[in-house]
């Protein structure tokens, strides 16, 4: 018995010790790590790479040929070639591109791998500090419960915050595939030049969106900081009494 409380009490030490770690990272988050990070976006913004004038400067060649035309000499090359055209069609041969691999829009490439570590960045904290605010949540009582309102309007800011940073990762997976496709159907349709403008403009909107995520994760630490910094005391002191116990 003695042996069984023992255990429970040095696990009851290690989740108190958690607890205390999370509180003192989040504090920490919340009143050095928000600001910074939102001047350094702030900053972000301002470099040449978000802010090209002519659009055109973002583009990327699709290396790609339009092959000769073919002359046909007889019925029997025109059979051949309309039963070339079925196969293809019919998406069964793998075509060999002459040039080698057609490649991505390097520029867009670059800018991406920029913005994600810090949206990846955003979601971590924001799920750091979600949890901090929730172990601060009092247990269920009636009356006196003006705090815990704050405290949950505050959870459920970060928990819109986290989601809305994942949805731009997944944006930027759509893009990826849209323009993939968009460059199959050029290897597969090389006359068609409606195609290859698609991916222009798919390139366009790709960039002009991935300056609005910056500043929108700009935005989201601004809204955070401010938001828990004015609502600081009732967050870590929701209800007047003393004797609150926590879960």
């Amino acid at each position: 018995m003695s042996s069984l409380l023992k255990v429970d009490r040095d696990l009851k030490t290690r989740v108190e010790t958690f607890r205390e770690q999370i509180s003192s990272e989040a504090e920490h988050l919340v009143a050095s790590f928000f600001p910074k990070k939102l001047l350094e976006l702030d900053q972000f913004l301002k470099e040449p790479i978000l802010n090209v004038t002519d659009l055109k400067d973002i583009h990327s060649e699709i290396k790609f040929k339009v092959p000769e035309p073919i002359l046909f000499t007889n019925s029997h090359d025109v059979g051949d070639m309309v039963s070339l055209q079925c196969i293809l069609a019919g998406g069964t041969t793998n075509l060999v591109v002459p040039e080698g691999m057609l490649k991505c829009n390097t520029k867009l490439v670059d800018l991406i791998e920029r913005v994600k570590p810090e949206i990846r960045t955003l979601i971590e904290k924001c799920n750091t500090v979600k949890m901090w605010v929730q172990l601060l949540i009092p247990r269920i009582e009636d009356g006196n419960n003006f705090g815990v309102s704050i405290q949950e309007e505050t959870v459920a800011e970060l928990r819109t915050v986290e989601s809305e940073a994942a949805s731009y990762l997944d944006q930027i997976s759509r893009y990826y595939i849209t323009r993939a496709k968009l460059v199959s159907k050029i290897v597969k349709y090389p006359h068609v030049e409606d195609y290859r403008r698609t991916i222009t403009e798919i390139d366009e909107k790709e960039y002009i969106s991935l300056k609005i995520i910056v500043s929108e994760l700009r935005n989201q630490y601004v809204i955070l900081h401010d938001m828990i910094l004015k609502n600081i005391e009732k967050i870590k002191k929701p209800r007047n009494s003393n004797a609150e116990a926590l879960y």
